[in-house]
């Protein structure tokens, strides 16, 4: 399944712009596609029209383009347009309660203040035991596997994660991940301010979607501890080079996984951080929340649009049975 990532000046020009650069995302989508994808291209064009030759799209091997809600252009029109008229456009719901410039609303006030959810949106991530099914890899550990262990909040799942997450896998021929995810009480504890941005099931998924992870603890103790590593059957404990907060008791989170020898810091050459993005996204505060508010009233009027002709057809076909 080829994944397309648009060049930086589309998105500008018709949604909002970037966090990262072009690069950054096709690298980000390629390694995190994860269980998912198996190839990534950037397009130069937003509206695929010229790019559409009928037996898929230009470029990326994909014979049947996907999308996950209505997407328009600056001018408000379909950009699947022609593709819908060739019978090959899909649509696939994406998970209930997501949309994904919502997490980029909830850091554009600073403070512990949050912003309410929006009317008809899902206030709430629906989280299900056969959605962190479908994302999982299913996988045990097997014999002669090293299985190594990272703790961390992972929020707003980034290209720095990526890379981070991939230097660990290279510490051992036979690698099996596991990753512990703090509750947000504990993000919220040793970040402050309005972090984490995602909740802990957001970022479950988002961690699960990666290649490089093998399992997740969700709710992790923050101190790694010695009923964690015995039963994980831990063998090796790494951190990246971000600060290491100490416990509610001012310990070391690591003490542990230290005295037994096995904990080693890692650097991925990525300095990117979560902190890094949300900077990105106050600077452009104004120009998101201008952005969204249009684009929303555009993407409502083409939804009630929808909601009238098949309401209309719906009507047609009563009329046609009697």
């Amino acid at each position: 399944m080829p994944e397309s990532s648009h060049m930086d000046k589309m998105p500008r020009s018709h949604t909002w712009p970037t966090l990262t650069c072009s690069g950054a995302k096709v690298a980000f989508i390629w390694t995190t596609a994860c269980k998912r994808h198996h190839a990534c291209s950037e397009v130069h064009g937003f509206v695929p029209t010229g790019r559409w030759n009928g037996d898929g799209v230009v470029g990326t091997g994909g014979k049947v383009p996907v999308e996950d809600d209505i997407t328009l252009t600056v001018d408000g029109k379909d950009t699947y347009e022609e593709v819908k008229k060739s019978g090959r456009y899909r649509e696939c719901k994406r998970t209930a309660g997501r949309v994904h410039h919502r997490p980029a609303y909830r850091q554009l006030w600073e403070g512990s203040q949050r912003p309410q959810p929006l009317d008809g949106g899902c206030p709430s991530f629906l989280q299900t035991s056969q959605k962190i099914i479908q994302f999982a890899s299913g996988k045990e550990p097997q014999p002669g596997d090293t299985i190594i262990y990272v703790a961390g909040a992972f929020d707003l799942f980034h290209i720095g994660h990526v890379d981070f997450l991939e230097t660990v896998y290279k510490q051992s021929d036979k690698p099996y991940v596991i990753v512990g995810l703090h509750f947000d009480q504990e993000v919220n504890r040793y970040k402050g301010k309005n972090y984490p941005i995602m909740n802990v099931h957001e970022r479950t998924l988002s961690v699960l979607a990666c290649r490089y992870v093998s399992e997740v603890v969700i709710g992790a103790p923050y101190a790694v501890g010695r009923d964690l590593l015995d039963h994980f059957k831990v063998d090796l404990v790494c951190h990246g080079k971000t600060e290491v907060f100490p416990d509610k008791d001012s310990s070391d989170p690591y003490a542990e996984p230290k005295k037994r020898g096995i904990f080693r810091t890692v650097d991925s050459g990525n300095g990117l951080t979560t902190d890094d993005i949300v900077q990105r996204i106050i600077k452009n505060r104004l120009q998101f929340e201008a952005r969204n508010q249009k684009k929303e009233a555009k993407e409502m009027a083409v939804i009630q649009a929808m909601k009238r002709r098949e309401g209309e057809k719906s009507h047609d076909r009563a009329q046609a049975a009697v």
